[in-house]
């Protein structure tokens, strides 16, 4: 067990870092998500897709 460690310490290294990469990101959509901020970080106000990301939850003026 501890030959396949050492014969692929460099492989395991950077999915350990991959994995810490994807979980931070994914940390972040949650964390944006509760605070109420968008995914692609502009207002919704002149967006053209405003009604269908957010539906009729909100009142967006010259929305949907």
């Amino acid at each position: 067990m501890l030959k396949f460690f050492m014969e692929n310490i460099g492989n395991i290294i950077v999915i350990l870092i991959l994995l810490a990469i994807v979980a931070w990101a994914v940390r972040c959509l949650i964390v944006n998500k509760k605070k109420g901020k968008t995914s692609c970080g502009c207002g919704c106000a002149n967006c053209p897709s405003a009604g269908i990301c957010h539906g009729n939850k909100r009142n967006i003026p010259g929305g949907a």
